[in-house]
């Protein structure tokens, strides 16, 4: 059984994603998780995570900023407390695009062996690798 933690998100290493995406890992197998993935993305003012699916569920609730969410063809308006719940192989994406501050999400993976699958080049990587 692994210890429990009590994490810091501003200690923690940071992942640049690239076009003004960039993801603080939480919760990982790394940290002893066996069930679960979350973390902690900021998408600045202009920028947006690409159209992407998973292969289980993802929850997302807004921490700050304004934008939109594209969840399978819709977009929606999201703010600080919106949440989305996303099924496995849905298409989505984050898009900050008329933000004057970065949109911060919190993000859970249901799966300890999630993967994103970006839509347009279908490359598939694993959420823990990235």
């Amino acid at each position: 059984m692994s210890a429990p933690l009590v994490l810091v998100p501003g200690t923690l290493p940071v992942k640049d994603r690239g076009n003004g995406v960039v993801t603080t890992p939480l919760v990982t197998s790394g940290r002893g998780s066996r069930a679960m993935l979350n973390g902690i993305t900021r998408v600045a003012p202009g920028a947006a995570v690409p159209l992407h699916i998973h292969n289980c569920e993802e929850s997302v609730v807004v921490l700050s900023g304004n934008g939109k969410v594209h969840i399978g063809g819709a977009d929606h308006p999201v703010a600080p407390g919106i949440t989305s719940w996303i099924p496995a192989a849905t298409p989505h994406c984050f898009l900050n695009l008329d933000g004057i501050e970065p949109l911060v999400i919190f993000w859970t993976y249901a799966s300890i062996d999630a993967t994103r699958t970006i839509v347009a080049t279908g490359v598939t990587t694993r959420i823990d690798e990235e």
